[in-house]
């Protein structure tokens, strides 16, 4: 907007320009009772204005045309999807975010779902059919080449950046609605902003969803196929849903004017498609909330309540039901058993935690002679092995740089190098190490320090070259002492 539209608004919402008192002497509205009104309605022109997406968008046409080149998928276009497909998968696979996000910004995913929603919003039936048939050669290529990349990939390990694509909610709903939201602003403005676009295309994540599909089909895992399926087909058809919505918004001009009743049908089937979508997306939300709010009142009511002078809580279980059986929680204690008296008191505390319908079940050293689980015990102890198996990895490498191999025997050096010349008498080998001023390591040489054989002249470049042959070594030096 230009400054002296700013201006303009600034005067609207402050009042009457200044020297126009509109009849009062002293330049205000004095005791008119529509003043209040008035500061309203101008306030509100304000905010128009503000948020008025026609000013600097782009003419219907080429917006029109920008969608038709995206919606196509042939030749670069393909190849690039590919691409992006299999670093995706790569990133699945060694479980990278940071590939993950780069195979996103590379990838052309949505186009077509750009197209769908435009092409609904405009009644353009020949770019609707163009975008679902690319739209449907976009997710068979995607899926094909994820699949046979999982299949010939020796990493069959699901990881967690891949197992966050099984479990879609109504979360990833929004997001896929704000995203779509925003790439189709930014579509229709005269300056196209590719960091938009970027942007949503990382947010809204269509690829990593069909390379786990492809993932499932690959290792036979099927609720995965099904889990990522339908939260790819969450964000497509809500992404579409923006970019419709944004067109009717602003007003573009339809292709094909239809009749009130085939605009209501088209309307019903589109409210029904994203109701029978979004259902299940709720549903699953609901029960990853129950689930998280239950392990969070798990986590305080055991931390409050298990804390006693002679025992100790050694670890605990939190096993979240959702159907007719109670959620359980699982409290293992170690020390002096607690009384019944005890055990009752913690239950009678579960309901004060939001835990109604849960059962307690403590397991002590003499409870019916049970075994004491002491696998978080073992747990500790590993890992504290683990890190002094780290420590001492670290001091022989260390030792390594600071000692001649084992592999050379100097001894037997020493009577090869007499054996190559008789110019020597005797001869030391040692490692240096060269330290940078910050204490770092940064070269190591070796050193033949070579005495001669009475006044004999030493054929150091002979014996450099074969010492470098016999000790595997190109870093080395012959020093010749001279007595």
């Amino acid at each position: 907007m230009s400054k002296s539209n700013d201006n303009q608004i600034g005067n609207q919402v402050g009042g009457n320009p200044i020297g126009d008192n509109g009849g009062n002497p002293k330049g205000g509205n004095g005791d008119n009772p529509m003043s209040g009104k008035s500061h309203l309605d101008n306030f509100i022109r304000y905010l128009k204005v503000r948020f008025d997406l026609r000013e600097d968008s782009a003419p219907q046409e080429e917006v029109t045309e920008h969608v038709r080149k995206g919606v196509v998928f042939k030749g670069t276009n393909l190849w690039v999807l590919i691409f992006a497909i299999l670093i995706a998968s790569l990133g699945l696979n060694v479980n990278s975010t940071a590939v993950i996000i780069g195979a996103m910004l590379i990838s052309p995913l949505m186009g077509p779902l750009i197209g769908i929603g435009f092409s609904l919003g405009t009644n353009d039936f020949d770019l609707m059919k163009n975008s679902l048939r690319n739209f449907l050669l976009m997710v068979s290529v995607s899926i094909i080449t994820s699949t046979l990349y999982f299949l010939i990939s020796p990493i069959t390990v699901a990881q967690s950046e891949l197992l966050a694509r099984t479990t879609p909610t109504t979360y990833d709903v929004l997001i896929a609605l704000f995203g779509g939201l925003a790439g189709m602003v930014a579509q229709t403005r005269k300056d196209r902003s590719y960091v938009v676009v970027a942007g949503v295309a990382i947010a809204t994540a269509l690829m990593p969803p069909l390379c786990t599909a492809g993932y499932g089909i690959a290792t036979g895992q099927f609720r995965y196929f099904i889990g990522a399926f339908y939260l790819f087909f969450i964000n497509s058809l809500f992404i579409s849903l923006a970019s419709y919505a944004i067109v009717m918004l602003l007003h573009y001009q339809k292709k094909t004017q239809l009749n009130k009743e085939s605009e209501k049908r088209v309307r019903n089937a589109m409210y029904a498609v994203v109701l029978v979508t979004i259902v299940p997306s709720v549903v699953l939300a609901y029960g990853i909330i129950q689930r998280t709010a239950f392990e969070e009142n798990a986590d305080r009511y055991v931390n409050s309540v298990f804390h006693y002078n002679n025992t100790m809580l050694l670890d605990y279980q939190k096993n979240y039901h959702n159907d007719k059986r109670n959620s359980e929680i699982v409290v293992r204690l170690v020390g002096e058993p607690l009384s019944q008296s005890a055990i009752d008191n913690a239950r009678s505390q579960l309901e004060n935690y939001g835990l109604k319908n849960t059962e307690l079940t403590i397991r002590q050293t003499d409870t019916q002679g049970e075994q004491i689980d002491v696998t978080a015990l073992q747990k500790s102890y590993t890992e504290l092995l683990e890190e002094k198996n780290a420590q001492i990895a670290r001091l022989q490498s260390r030792v390594a740089t600071l000692t001649v191999p084992d592999t050379l025997s100097l001894s037997d050096i020493s009577r090869e190098a007499a054996a190559i010349t008789d110019s020597i008498a005797s001869l030391s080998l040692s490692k240096h190490i060269t330290y940078s001023v910050e204490g770092a390591p940064v070269d190591t040489v070796f050193y033949c320090f070579v005495e001669p054989a009475d006044s004999a002249t030493v054929d150091v470049a002979r014996l450099g070259e074969w010492l470098k042959v016999r000790i595997k070594t190109s870093d080395l030096e012959v020093i010749v002492r001279n007595e």
